[in-house]
């Protein structure tokens, strides 16, 4: 019989019943041999249909799991028949006895792996049409198709655990911070730019024509006005916005566990938060983090790893060689500001193909190159440029690295931005190249001592490196104005697995000194009043001193779910270009709604 025939066959069975009263007794990963000679009733979506002549098997799927279920002829003789119109993605509900699965059948990688359901009695709750891809945790479909079905592709099981995992992290940070005496409190959402940082997103007031609202790109100056308000313990898991180009570890709209605290100091802050990250560890995922986080210095971090977010799951770190150098034959190391190099052990296997990948690689980074040297089995240095070196060189670079035959060095040479960076970024590319990674691993830290300023050349001016509301350290209140690249920040970043997920600052709470930081940034009264006229009014009633820490949540579930991906964590995401494919979002709007808003969008020219 076709496949054609058989389908009209069985249009008749095809007939959507409501629920009737029926109601779920279980989930489907809940039932197991505890539950033996029960009766249950599940509902979901049918996973796969097995056919085998007599039996037909189904496994029923809702976002806890699979359940087998079995329609026998000998067992319900109506009820076999009308099984063979379900196809997968039918909704239906099943109502049957629980019974061991037969000998050799079992299934160790299910929690309902040793049971199954022999229905009594099944309703068809809805049909479906053959959706684009297979909705399993392996499918080859492309994200972008994916993306534009999102609704399909949240019922595959891997994304539904990311998601009940999700809710059960938003739930041990409420806890925690409510038994501690936080109070949850809803900030703005339509807000006044203040550019400082990325762009903002900007929303037209139809009620104030010709001005416009800004989408927060974080609640900074609320949570600090709440402080002011006497407060003292806020906390909020809220929405943020930043319009700025994308990455796997970014999103325009992205969520945020906001806290602040009064009468606090870093020691307090960084308590608080590393308990709260260790209790959400334990509570999700049953993992225990350290009794106490590593520290390290900003210029630690970016002396041994070239980067402020260090991942230490693996020893690889970089060494300065810039004084070898001083003085050298190759021109392209003695002319530099700064010279590091890499050390990776048997990376001599390396291909030039390879090296030529990671060439390219450190070029997104600013690099005009990747140097090398391969060390033979031999002990021969190869290289195109050893020859440039002179023994003595040659034989410092051996003692700085303790390089061995077998091994590759790894250089990057010119400012100290784009040598750090680069050489830092690269390490974590040979660190998955040799698997050096332990992948089951959780490694956080803390990165302190910021600097508290950074030169833009662009702008011609120093900026804030976090935001301007940071406090110098203790006794740095000139030094911000005589010298302030050595100025120092009360801030401090977590970064777990190279990631950083939460970072903060002790607040500036006096006018004087807010107004210092202002005028070191180019800020002047006028325009600190135009942009910050209610903080410079807040701070002059009895600000207490306060601090906090925001933590990013998708970026945090990444981990805990070690998804590659944040898309992969929130429920809807844009792509790389900001779009959602699914409802096409952004759109364009009706003109007579632009009029009302005072928007008038220039006119295409002609060709």
């Amino acid at each position: 019989m076709s496949e054609q025939t058989e389908e009209r066959s069985y249009d008749e069975y095809r007939v959507i019943e409501d629920l009737g009263g029926w109601k779920r007794t279980h989930n489907c990963n809940e039932v197991t041999a505890k539950n033996l000679g029960e009766e249950v009733l599940l509902m979901g979506w049918v996973q796969f249909r097995r056919d085998h002549g007599g039996l037909i098997f189904i496994d029923l799927r809702d976002r806890e799991g699979l359940t087998q279920v079995v329609f026998s002829p000998e067992h319900n003789t109506d009820v076999h028949e009308r099984a063979h119109a379900i196809r997968s993605e039918y909704v239906v509900a099943i109502k049957g006895t629980v019974r061991s699965r037969p000998d050799g059948m079992i299934n160790k990688n299910l929690t309902t792996g040793e049971v199954e359901i022999i229905v009594d009695e099944w309703k068809l709750l809805n049909t479906s049409d053959t959706p684009p891809f297979a909705i399993e945790d392996r499918t080859d479909a492309a994200e972008q198709l994916r993306l534009k079905y999102r609704f399909l592709d949240l019922r595959r099981p891997i994304l539904a655990k990311n998601f009940i995992l999700r809710n059960k992290a938003a739930q041990s940070v409420r806890r925690y911070l409510d038994g501690l005496g936080f109070l949850e409190v809803e900030t703005p959402v339509l807000t006044k730019s203040t550019p400082e940082g990325a762009r903002d997103f900007l929303v037209p007031s139809r009620m104030n024509n010709g001005e416009f609202y800004a989408l927060p790109q974080s609640p900074q100056l609320f949570k600090q006005m709440l402080m002011v308000s006497g407060l003292d313990r806020y906390f909020q898991i809220v929405k943020c916005f930043r319009d700025e180009d994308l990455r796997a570890d970014r999103q325009p709209e992205f969520t945020q566990i906001d806290v602040e605290m009064s009468f606090t100091d870093e020691e307090t802050v960084m308590n608080m938060a590393e308990n709260m990250i260790r209790t959400v560890f334990t509570e999700t995922i049953a993992k225990e983090l350290p009794a106490a986080f590593p520290r390290m210095t900003f210029a630690e971090a970016i002396r041994d790893y070239g980067v402020d977010k260090p991942d230490v799951r693996f020893d690889l770190k970089l060494q300065e060689a810039t004084d070898i150098f001083k003085g050298s034959g190759f021109k392209v190391f003695s002319k530099s500001e700064l010279v590091k190099v890499l050390r990776v052990p048997g990376g001599a296997e390396l291909s030039r193909k390879e090296i030529d990948e990671y060439t390219k690689f450190v070029e997104i980074y600013g690099s005009k190159g990747l140097a090398w040297i391969k060390i033979k089995e031999d002990g021969e240095w190869q290289s195109p440029i050893v020859k440039f070196f002179s023994e003595d060189e040659i034989a410092k670079l051996g003692e700085l690295t303790g390089v061995q035959p077998g091994d590759i060095l790894f250089f990057q040479a010119g400012s100290a931005d784009i040598a750090n960076t680069a050489l830092g970024s690269l390490r974590l590319k040979l660190g998955e190249r040799f698997g050096l990674i332990d992948e089951s691993a959780f490694a956080p830290l803390w990165v302190t001592d910021f600097p508290l300023l950074e030169y833009n050349p662009d702008e011609k001016r120093y900026v804030a490196r976090h935001h301007p509301f940071t406090s110098p350290q203790v006794g740095q209140l000139d030094t911000i104005t005589e010298n302030p690249d050595a100025a120092l920040a009360r801030a401090y970043d977590i970064v777990i697995n190279g990631y950083e997920i939460g970072g903060g600052s002790i607040r500036i709470h006096t006018p004087e000194m807010q107004q210092k930081m202002f005028s070191a940034l180019g800020i002047g009264e006028e325009e600190a009043r135009a942009k910050f006229g209610f903080l410079m009014d807040a701070l002059k009633f009895g600000a207490p001193p306060h601090g906090g820490i925001a933590f990013g949540l998708d970026r945090l579930i990444m981990i805990l779910c070690g998804a590659k991906s944040i898309r992969d964590v929130i429920a809807f995401p844009k792509t790389q270009k900001a779009t959602c494919l699914m409802t096409e979002a952004p759109a364009s709007v009706a003109s007579t709604q632009l009029r009302e808003l005072g928007i008038r969008l220039r006119e295409k020219k002609e060709a």
